[in-house]
């Protein structure tokens, strides 16, 4: 009998299955990975549009302010709360107005103007006081009762009145400046003296003589109407 030799299959993989798989490199190593296919976020457009806008917003609410303004003063912001501003604000008679703003928004808003003298205050925080009335005194005195009530030492840095800078300590300048009342007064005693009211007045400055003839044409015209 004749032996059949038979050929049984071998456990050994074919040579193709033996071969080391390799991880794939995502990228090639002499490229850097590629974002062109990204499109930018439109948010960050958007708040720089809306930052620019309120910038120019508060630019053109300080010169709507300067309108009609005798006196702009900085008054040292930092350090107040919350509730010593607001209490401050209700303080102030409405011909005056306070603004925190920056400044450098401010400083655009008052470059090339008389206001510009303020330019020694444009540091640190401040808060902006408008004053919209001659009677630069009385506009003072809510801010110096506020200090001396809630015991608070936020100064005046600065004020311009008429093209002036005042320092904080030229402060008592502008607080001893006389009153309207102060003034027609001195008009009355001018015209029962005219010739030394009249050399009198033309040595006073030139804000008491501006308010001694705007009230002598008041009195004219009154006298002109009751006529």
């Amino acid at each position: 009998m004749e032996a059949t030799l038979l050929s049984l299959p071998t456990s050994k993989p074919p040579p193709s299955l033996t071969q080391t798989l390799k991880p794939k490199t995502p990228f090639p190593l002499s490229s850097k990975p590629s974002f062109s296919h990204l499109k930018p976020s439109p948010f960050p457009s958007i708040r720089a549009a809306i930052s620019r806008t309120k910038k120019e917003e508060t630019v053109e609410t300080v010169k709507t302010q300067l309108e009609n303004c005798y006196l702009l003063a900085a008054i040292k912001y930092t350090g107040f709360t919350v509730k010593q501003f607001q209490d401050l604000r209700r303080s102030l008679p409405e011909s005056s107005k306070l603004l925190v703003a920056k400044n450098t928004l401010v400083y655009k808003a008052i470059e090339g103007t008389p206001w510009e003298a303020l330019k020694p205050c444009m540091k640190g925080m401040n808060a902006w006081l408008f004053v919209h009335s001659e009677e630069i005194p009385d506009a003072i005195k809510p801010y110096r009762a506020f200090q001396k009530e809630k015991k608070v030492e936020n100064d005046f840095t600065g004020a311009v009145f008429e093209g002036k800078f005042y320092g904080p300590g030229d402060f008592k300048q502008l607080e001893n400046m006389p009153t309207r009342a102060e003034v027609y007064a001195k008009l009355l005693g001018s015209l029962q003296s005219p010739a030394i009211g009249l050399v009198g007045t033309l040595q006073a400055p030139a804000r008491d003589v501006v308010m001694v003839l705007r009230a002598y044409v008041k009195k004219l015209e009154e006298e002109g109407g009751g006529q």
